[in-house]
């Protein structure tokens, strides 16, 4: 397998029928897109792909959209789908890079090593004429799944306020997120109800589209590297992604992985928890 977390349309047709291989549909869509992700699915999807919902697979004690469950909740729900170790797992969504990039760091995040994303998705494949199905096919039969959580990739609120707390004195930690520009600035009102405007105080912005290509795949390497650092970050320093919900800040951290940082953690709860409470720091436009 090549080092980078991206795979080839090319090569995924050339392996889908390797054993060992799965293919995962993580598809996801906001509200506002009026896209219906099972419904897409069913309708059209990689040969032998499964669905993995990440409304599903996640802890519903948490009161935040889709954040990561405990390990063995993981393990159990991977078992069912008859995800296990060994397997090598390409995921892909329906619009090239917007959920897919979270469901590979799930998988990372729970120790799952061979982990890749189709380059360009669901939307390159078919653009390509490649071959489909539709319906439910059948779950592969139970395997064990082991999991191993890297807490080091994960950041919560305290950690982001520590951070917050460096970055005011000129540290090495950095925050970058991935929402748009205009509700980074606080200009546009965010899709949550209740939500409060803005972002968090020193941090950067880097919309998570600007790291794609109109046609769905992922940018080179040197064109991600200018990306970032148009935006100011140094990507070899630590630093934590964010975004509404912890979904597309995962495209910010597979832009970072891409280009060797090794010091990112993403934080799970993103603004869905930063905005909704009233003891965070907020600040609007630009600083």
């Amino acid at each position: 397998m090549t080092k980078s977390p991206l795979v080839s349309t090319d090569w995924l047709a050339q392996n889908l029928s390797n054993p060992d291989l799965l293919v995962v549909d993580g598809s996801w869509y906001l509200p506002q897109m009026n896209r219906d992700a099972k419904a897409e699915y069913e309708a059209a999807h990689i040969p032998g792909a499964i669905r993995f919902d990440i409304d599903e697979i996640s802890d519903p004690s948490s009161g935040l959209p889709h954040t990561l469950p405990q390990p063995h909740v993981f393990a159990s729900k991977m078992r069912k789908l008859g995800i296990g170790d060994g397997q090598v797992i390409v995921v892909y969504d329906g619009q090239g890079f917007f959920s897919a990039p979270r469901v590979w760091w799930m998988f990372k995040v729970m120790g799952v090593t061979e982990v890749f994303i189709l380059d360009g998705g669901m939307k390159k494949w078919t653009a390509e004429n490649r071959s489909t199905q539709d319906g439910t096919p059948p779950i592969r039969p139970e395997r064990h799944f082991t999991a191993r959580l890297d807490n080091a990739a994960l950041a919560d609120r305290d950690d982001v306020t520590a951070t917050i707390a460096k970055s005011g004195a000129k540290g090495n930690a950095q925050i970058i997120d991935a929402r748009a520009a205009s509700r980074f600035t606080g200009e546009q009102p965010e899709p949550r109800e209740g939500m409060r405007s803005g972002h968090m105080p020193g941090a950067f912005n880097l919309p998570f589209n600007l790291l794609t290509n109109e046609d769905g795949t992922f940018k080179s390497p040197a064109d991600l590297a200018k990306a970032f650092e148009t935006a100011g970050i140094d990507v070899q320093k630590p630093v934590i992604t964010s975004c509404g919900s912890g979904v597309t800040a995962a495209v910010l951290t597979l832009g970072l992985t891409i280009l060797g940082a090794r010091q990112t953690r993403l934080y799970d709860g993103s603004w869905a928890e930063w905005g909704a409470r009233q003891d965070t720091e907020i600040v609007t436009g630009t600083e």
